[in-house]
């Protein structure tokens, strides 16, 4: 048994190679860039108009409008001194534009201009290259992109954005006693979730599972799906089957089948038997069949694995510091990752801790980090957020 800061050094470790693809900007979130950004242009490209209102040659209470500039005008269109013009916001300014007053602040009286309030030179126009210059470097490779960023990469005038390919997974679940959901459950039998959790948890964080398959405790079935899997993907997610018990067949199969183990069994709560190998150039997680257990691990070791290979710089979850809203007593001798509530300042820790327990996870926002022992409240601690 390895402790998790050993743990998480091994999965990081792990070289990857990560596969390039290009994307249209407008389907590119969810990815990482895989190539530098670089502005081809200066952005703002020309000066333009931050309001709806007026463009001004000079500073004066009063001016002549002459003309009119909408948004997109291309024409070059020139103020002179005391003159103004009607624009609208993202309008090219006229040259000589002192300034734009907003359309508020004026009053107009056929073809005369009157200022109401205060002018200062250069006010509400948003200069040429004011947000980004020619060449500059806007994002480096690893960059996540979020809504902003493919909008701005699409304000570039780029279409298309080279960003790492996602890795290919799979999902077995095994357990005799698991049936699926919308079925009759009968006496001794449980509704199979895991594989409906963890899927959910890929989908959120940018990633499909090719295939999915539950089997029965069974070591030949157990071996027949793990060997099937590993043709096709990059990454096997197996549920249960991975502890002791006289019908945990997982361990077993993939050493059989060739999967060198990297780690097996972290000093944790939940999530202790959690197996890492891998096979070639293929990654196996054996995660633990509790649902917290297996939702918890997958957030921990899994997901920044997923990122890792899809291109990212940065990977895992946010870690915040936290004071805790309640004294608590963490029992036993293993750290544990704790089901619990961020809010704002304070962190709670919720009821209903047990591996098996995923309701207290599904009211969750964060896992509280916490060494065995003895806290008060207001004692800070490390927060994951979910």
């Amino acid at each position: 048994m390895i402790t998790i800061d050993e743990a998480l050094q091994l999965v990081h470790a792990q070289p990857v190679s990560v596969l390039k693809t290009t994307v249209p900007v407008d389907q590119s979130v969810g990815h990482w860039l895989t190539e530098d950004i670089v502005s081809p242009l200066e952005l703002p490209p020309f000066d333009n108009s931050a309001m709806d209102g007026y463009a001004l040659c000079g500073l004066y209470s009063e001016y002549q409008i002459i003309g009119e500039v909408a948004a997109g005008d291309t024409s070059n269109k020139k103020l002179t001194d005391g003159k103004a013009m009607r624009i609208f916001t993202g309008g090219k300014v006229p040259e000589n534009t002192t300034a734009v007053v907003m359309q508020e602040k004026t009053e107009v009286n056929g073809g005369s201009l009157t200022i109401v309030g205060e002018l200062k030179e250069n006010q509400n126009i948003r200069r040429k290259g004011g947000e980004l210059s020619l060449n500059q470097d806007v994002f480096s490779t690893g960059k996540y992109i979020n809504p902003a960023t493919a909008g701005l990469i699409a304000s570039l005038g780029k279409d298309m954005v080279i960003v790492g390919q996602k890795p290919t997974i799979s999902l077995i679940s095994t357990g005799n006693e698991l049936v699926k959901p919308g079925t009759t459950l009968q006496e001794g039998q449980i509704y199979e979730s895991n594989s409906i959790a963890i899927d959910s948890a890929l989908q959120r964080y940018g990633f499909a599972c090719a295939e999915k398959e539950h089997v029965l405790d069974d070591y030949e079935s157990t071996k027949q799906a793990i060997s099937k899997h590993l043709e096709s993907v990059d990454i096997l997610l197996l549920s249960g089957g991975i502890s002791v018990g006289d019908y945990d067949f997982v361990k077993k199969a993939l050493e059989e089948i060739g999967v060198k183990q990297v780690f097996y069994k972290v000093a944790q709560k939940p999530g202790k038997p959690l197996y890492f190998g891998k096979k070639g150039q293929q990654y196996v997680f054996a995660l633990p069949g509790n649902p917290a257990s297996s939702i918890t691990c997958f957030h921990i070791y899994v997901l920044p694995l997923l990122q890792r290979m899809s291109g990212a710089n940065e990977t895992g979850l946010q870690r915040v510091a936290s004071k805790l809203a309640q004294g608590f007593e963490l029992k036993g001798d293993r750290p544990a990752f704790l089901k619990a509530k961020l809010d704002y300042s304070e962190v709670t820790i919720l009821d209903g801790q047990g591996s098996s327990m995923i309701h207290s996870l599904a009211n969750a926002n964060a896992l509280a980090f916490l060494q065995p022992g003895q806290y008060q409240k207001g004692d800070v601690v490390k927060c994951i957020v979910l």
